[in-house]
């Protein structure tokens, strides 16, 4: 079905630039990048998928049951993204905000081309139909002169909910807190702007250059954009090993290095951060353990600090081995969305977000990544992003926190604020 090319590369960090570059040729494209970051459960340097031979596009109902049959069918790489929409297919819920983006609930494709990087040896996997470019591709990406347009304008970046407005909503989570209904909930707003013009791979080139995450993703399908500087794994499929890395816990990080490592050690021992760590940990045990052999589920690494450019952040890692009557699609769909971006109990905590949050999350907090032919994936959670829409001219990001008995309302808008950091900059 594929044939396959495998080469070494000279530089290449320079080479991953020109093969961003000369992707944008493509109507559809999925660039993941891990920065060459230092991580125990990464199998590519960066990973580049374009040109859709076959795609699936639907809406949440009977999504997960669809991509089954597309991915079983198929049995090839596919690329794509789940978005936190499909709670809907899961569970008994809805989504009822605005979307201003307009993205599909689900999309996956089958590219005609892959390209697989691992330290300096490049991969390059081909649909039969189109391998006979393969040399002259490969020719024309290292020769790929990079030129970026620029587009001079100015960006007026909206808030959804005021501040004002976002504190006392922050007060009615912390009633249902209060009166047991949840333990925890990630609480989001968004912000956004109309009527925009932008360069999309100029602005992905910024954020990812001020943030360097182990899950930077390049998305693009015609005219909608993800550009996204993700720390986060949602989950990855290695064989019968099933590995998730949610995220809770954040503090800034300064030049000094003395304040550097005085705010480090606050997070570790910070008993809120903790606790909201813990708590989701215990939930994404819960969810591994719907699909797992008896006695597998691990708590592998609890509350590691990791520093990333922008934040440090507490990243606990749990670790499972599926059951053979289980599919990959059958883990997703159990585990779905990411614990880290609802809150405990899972489905209590969704109902109070609908009512509370103000935009439909969309591809925010879902998850993008790849499925292999052998029947493995790796997806990230999609934080930290901008989502754009080219044909309605709208910009859109979005920033929370997890909301616990020990909240303190202008707290956790500060640490919004935070998030929302290297978004704004971008845009402005």
């Amino acid at each position: 079905m594929r044939t396959t090319l495998s080469i070494k590369i000279d530089n290449p960090n320079d080479f991953k630039q020109n093969l961003l570059a000369w992707s944008q040729q493509f109507r559809e494209i999925i660039f993941l990048d891990n920065n060459n970051y230092s991580q125990l459960y990464s199998n590519f340097e960066c990973v580049l998928a374009v040109d859709a031979f076959t795609s699936l596009k639907t809406d949440f109902q009977n999504a997960f049951e669809d991509l089954k049959q597309y991915q079983q069918t198929t049995k090839d790489w596919l690329f794509g993204y789940l978005s936190y929409d499909l709670k809907n297919d899961v569970e008994a819920l809805e989504s009822n905000n605005y979307d201003g983006l307009q993205f599909a609930d689900l999309y996956f494709f089958q590219p005609k081309k892959v390209f697989l990087l691992r330290g300096n040896t490049l991969e390059m996997d081909y649909l039969k139909m189109c391998d006979d470019e393969m040399d002259d591709d490969l020719n024309d990406i290292k020769k790929f002169v990079t030129t970026i347009d620029l587009i001079p304008n100015v960006i007026e970046i909206k808030q959804r909910i005021p501040k004002e407005k976002y504190l006392e909503k922050v007060a009615v989570m912390l009633e249902h807190i209060h009166k047991g209904a949840i333990y925890e909930a990630n609480f989001c707003m968004e912000f956004f702007a109309e009527n925009v013009v932008l360069n999309p791979i100029e602005k992905y080139n910024k954020l990812n250059e001020i943030s360097k995450p182990p899950f930077a993703t390049f998305f693009k399908n015609n005219k909608q954009f993800l550009l996204c500087a993700s720390p986060e794994r949602y989950l990855k499929k290695d064989g019968e090993l099933l590995i998730s890395q949610p995220i809770k816990g954040t503090s800034k990080r300064f030049s000094n290095a003395i304040e550097d490592e005085k705010s480090k050690n606050e997070l570790a021992s910070n008993p809120k951060e903790r606790a909201e760590n813990i708590m989701i940990t215990d939930l994404v045990r819960n969810d591994l353990s719907k699909t797992a052999k008896k006695g597998t589920v691990k708590v592998e690494e609890l509350c590691w600090v990791y520093s990333f450019l922008q934040v440090h952040q507490m990243i606990s890692t749990i670790s499972s081995q599926i059951k053979e009557e289980f599919t990959a699609i059958d883990v997703l769909k159990s585990t779905f969305p990411m614990g880290s971006m609802t809150g405990a109990p899972k489905i209590s905590a969704m109902k109070i977000i609908e009512e509370l949050e103000e935009t439909k999350r969309g591809l925010y907090s879902g998850a993008i990544g790849y499925f292999t032919p052998n029947n493995d994936f790796d997806f990230n959670v999609i934080i930290r992003s901008i989502l754009y829409n080219q044909e309605n001219k709208f910009a859109s990001f979005s920033v929370g926190s997890a909301i616990t008995s020990l909240s303190i309302p202008e707290m956790e808008y500060e640490e919004c604020l935070l998030k929302a950091k290297a978004m704004f900059e971008i845009l402005q």
